[in-house]
């Protein structure tokens, strides 16, 4: 979306529900929203193509899939030259288990949310993503004891 282009109240409306529940069929976002489900349509056509809509997903919760480990790491790296970061960056994005990577000012340079099966399964993963990498300089590890809140939803 442009940044001169403003999003409206039914825009906001229709976000707020597709945050919580995007397999709501556009006719009941209509009549929730006060809108034809062909203009619903179109709204979310453009949502998605202006890139407002990043993604539509399914949360899946990892306790179906057995036991689950959610651990939080924080990464320093030794140099922070731009060519060094994008190859630590990519090799976060390739690693499965890491689910979410944040490039953050502080102390540390990265925190990485990353869900394994067990703490042998994070053993290896450190070996190959930090003990293996000489850019990196140390690595802080916190295992969680409860995912108490799990959300990507914006507050709009």
């Amino acid at each position: 979306m442009k940044s001169s282009e403003v999003l409206d109240p039914f825009d906001l409306a229709i976000l707020r529900i597709l945050q919580k529940d995007n397999t709501v069929p556009q006719r009941v976002i209509g009549e929730r929203v006060s809108l034809s489900a062909p203009s619903v349509q179109r709204r979310i056509k453009r949502l998605e193509a202006s890139g407002i809509i990043a993604a539509q997903t399914a949360t899946v919760d990892p306790a179906g899939f057995g036991p689950a480990l959610t651990i939080v790491v924080q990464v320093e790296l030794k140099v922070e030259t731009g060519g060094a970061i994008d190859l630590v960056k990519q090799s976060f994005i390739d690693a499965p288990e890491v689910q979410q990577c944040y490039y953050v000012t502080g102390e540390a340079d990265f925190v990485l949310i990353i869900l394994v099966q067990d703490m042998s399964e994070y053993e290896a993963l450190t070996q190959r993503l930090f003990f293996s990498n000489e850019t990196i300089k140390k690595f802080k590890t916190f295992v969680t004891m409860d995912r108490t809140k799990v959300s990507l939803e914006i507050d709009i």
